[in-house]
């Protein structure tokens, strides 16, 4: 019963290192989304929807129920996986990734959800200038920051923009479906969020019947700015839930 953990945007596997080194449980994978440091498959359209088969997919090549986890979209797709096929998640844990049809997407997606702005924002990127908005207005370390956008590739803007031009109604199309997730679940969220606020952690955590939602003195980035509180509540919440003896296969940590 291996635990994955799925990434945000503009990121990739890479998000959760810092995570992953103060685990104790060595069969953890973090995966990349097509499009963020993996290859899309043929004919692939990055939009949300294509997004949750995907993971549903490669959900069901493992072969048991898993430990999932996600941070941002990484989190949206998660709870959307956990409400479509609640036989594939043992145990759900996500944050800083709303779900509600009374979240305003915030300004820059917006920006990205307009087709001319969007596509000039992508053509004019210069990832310098990007890592520094993103060190000095979600508080990520600037090392951090320069590695994240170091991997924003031009397969990576083309599916962010069609991944959020696909989600202009996301709240109101998935949010009813989260009465549908029966996993044990968590909710981590980094309160000084200023583009997904603390609010939505308490209304997610209503929506999927959290055991507990957890705050964390941070901005948008907790696994960036906060990894080893990330991962002392991640193995609590496993705690609780105890894998049964010998009915998982061992895994090593992967990528």
């Amino acid at each position: 019963m291996p635990a994955i953990l799925i990434h945000g945007v503009p990121d990739t596997h890479r998000v959760w290192a810092g995570v992953r080194r103060h685990l104790t449980r060595t069969d953890v994978e973090a995966w990349d989304l097509p499009g963020f440091g993996a290859p899309r498959p043929a004919g692939f359209g990055s939009t949300k929807e294509e997004y949750a088969a995907w993971l549903i997919d490669r959900l069901e090549q493992v072969g048991e129920p898993v430990d999932l986890v996600g941070h941002d979209w990484g989190c949206i797709l998660t709870a959307r996986v956990a409400s479509l096929r609640p036989d594939l998640v043992r145990t759900w844990a996500g944050g800083n990734g709303p779900i509600s049809v009374r979240y305003a997407w915030h300004p820059l997606a917006r920006i990205w959800q307009d087709p001319a702005e969007g596509d000039r924002f992508m053509a004019g990127l210069d990832p310098d200038r990007f890592a520094a908005d993103v060190a000095a207005g979600f508080e990520v370390p600037a090392d951090l920051a320069r590695e994240m956008m170091r991997h924003v590739d031009e397969p990576m803007k083309d599916s962010i923009l069609r991944l959020y031009r696909s989600a202009l109604l996301m709240g109101a199309e998935w949010e009813p479906e989260l009465a549908k997730v029966t996993a044990p679940c968590l909710v981590i969220w980094g309160s000084r969020d200023p583009a997904c606020p603390v609010e939505f952690a308490d209304e997610l955590g209503r929506a999927v019947r959290a055991e507990q939602v957890v705050r964390l003195d941070c901005n948008h980035w907790p696994p960036l700015q906060r990894p080893e509180q990330v991962a002392a509540a991640l193995e609590e919440h496993w705690r609780r839930h105890p894998r049964q003896e010998g009915g998982g296969r061992g895994r090593s940590a992967g990528s």
